[in-house]
C-alpha cells in the first residue's frame, strides 16, 4: 500500500477512515479505542546494542526532517482532543535531545477533553538522568522505563559496545529516589548473552523499588539477523524465574503490553512482553510517531502516513486529525510475525521509537 499523500483529500485513499470531527475516539475497524501514543524525539543514541543498530554506518535521519517542539505539541494537542492519555518519549535515546524538558513541560500543560492533563512517561537508557532528573519531574513527568540487559561490565560493553554500565546504574538509583512510580526496568532476554542473569536482575530491580521487565527479542535488528529459534521465550522466563519465586498471575492487563506475575505474594512484580510466542494485539492501544514524523500504526508495520506535508505545508489541523485516523483505519488486526509472510521492518528500532 503506498503512503497516503498527506496534504490531499484524505477521503480519496482507499482504505483511509471515514471523515470524522475532531474530539472523536480513534476507534480502528477492530474495535480497538487508541489511548497511547509514543513519540520518537530522536533516533540518535548514546549506546549501540547490538539488537537495535550497527556500531559504524548509520544512516542517520537527517536534522531538517527531525519533527520541531511546535510540531510535537501541535500532534500531542490533536491527539489528546481524540482521546490519547498518554504520550510515551522514546529514541533513540530521547534524553539526547537538547530540548527535552522543555518537552516534557510542553506536552503535560495538555489537557483531555475531559480537562485532566496527560500522563508523560518516557523509555531511556538511563545515562543522562542524574543530572536531568530533578528537572524532568518538575516540568511534569510521571513515569519512567529504564533499560538495563545486564549487570556484567564484560557483557555490557560487549552489548552496547560502550563502557557505560555505572552511568546507567546511576541512573536508576537516581529514579529509584525520585519517587516516580512505577518506575520499571526493561531487558531484552537473550540466548547465550542474559539469560543466565534473570533472577539477579529480577533481585537488583526489586532492590530499587522497580519492577523488572523482560522483553521477548524481536525482529528489529537493523541488521535482520534475527533467528526466532535463538529467542529466549516468556514460558522459558517463567521457568527459570519459578525456581526463586513462586509466580502468580497479577490479573487486569488491559492494553498494557507486560504481562505481570507478583514474586512470593507481593508486593513486587514481574512482567514478560511476549510479543513473539503470546501476542496481546487484540488488546494493543498504541500508535507511534517517529522523529522525523511518520505515524506508525504498529512496531512492525510496512506502512507510514506522512504528517511532514501538513505540518509545513499550512494543513490545519483537520489533516492532521484525518492523517491520525487513516493510520488508525489501516491497522492490521496483528502483527504476523507467527505467518510465513512476515516481512521484518525497514527501520531499525531506533528509528522507529522504543
Amino acid at each position: 500500500m503506498p503512503l497516503p499523500a498527506a496534504s490531499a483529500d484524505l477521503g480519496a485513499f482507499e482504505g483511509t477512515a471515514p471523515a470524522a470531527a475532531i474530539g472523536a475516539a480513534l476507534v480502528d475497524t477492530h474495535g480497538r479505542v487508541h489511548r497511547d501514543l509514543r513519540i520518537s524525539l530522536t533516533d540518535r543514541c548514546s549506546l549501540r546494542c547490538t539488537y537495535c543498530m550497527p556500531e559504524q554506518g548509520n544512516e542517520w535521519l537527517a536534522k531538517t526532517s527531525i519533527l520541531t517542539l511546535d510540531e510535537i505539541v501541535r500532534i500531542a494537542r490533536v491527539a489528546a482532543a481524540d482521546g490519547i492519555t498518554t504520550f510515551r518519549l522514546t529514541g533513540g535515546e530521547p534524553l539526547l535531545r537538547t530540548d527535552i524538558v522543555e518537552v516534557v513541560r510542553r506536552l503535560s500543560a495538555i489537557t483531555g477533553p475531559d480537562g485532566r492533563p496527560v500522563e508523560i512517561a518516557m523509555t531511556t537508557n538511563g545515562i543522562r538522568l542524574p543530572e536531568l532528573l530533578p528537572a524532568l519531574v518538575e516540568a511534569g513527568l510521571t513515569r519512567l522505563n529504564i533499560s538495563i540487559d545486564t549487570l556484567r561490565r564484560d557483557r555490557f560493553h560487549a552489548l552496547t559496545r560502550r563502557d557505560r554500565l555505572d552511568d546507567v546504574r546511576d541512573g536508576i538509583a537516581a529514579a529509584g529516589a525520585s519517587g516516580l512510580r512505577p518506575l520499571k526496568l526493561n531487558a531484552v532476554a537473550m540466548r547465550d548473552v542474559n539469560d543466565d542473569e534473570l533472577v539477579d536482575l529480577v533481585e537488583f530491580a526489586t532492590a530499587h523499588d522497580a519492577q523488572m521487565r523482560f522483553i521477548e527479542q524481536m525482529p528489529l535488528d537493523a541488521g535482520h539477523t534475527w533467528d526466532r529459534s535463538r529467542m529466549v521465550t516468556q514460558d522459558e522466563i517463567l521457568t527459570a524465574l519459578s525456581a526463586r519465586w513462586t509466580l502468580t498471575p497479577v490479573p487486569g492487563r488491559g492494553g498494557a503490553p507486560a504481562a505481570r506475575w507478583t514474586l512470593d505474594g507481593g508486593p513486587h512484580t514481574v512482567g514478560v512482553i511476549a510479543s513473539v510466542t503470546a501476542p496481546f494485539c487484540g488488546d494493543c492501544d498504541r500508535l507511534r510517531l517517529t522523529a522525523d514524523g511518520q505515524l506508525r500504526n504498529c512496531l512492525f508495520s510496512t506502512t507510514e502516513y506522512d504528517l511532514l506535508p501538513i505540518l509545513r505545508g499550512g494543513g490545519d489541523d483537520g489533516e492532521v486529525d484525518g492523517m491520525l485516523r487513516s493510520c488508525v483505519h489501516g491497522k492490521l488486526p496483528g502483527h504476523a510475525i507467527n505467518d510465513p509472510s512476515f516481512l521484518q521492518p525497514a527501520r531499525g528500532m531506533n528509528a522507529i521509537g522504543g
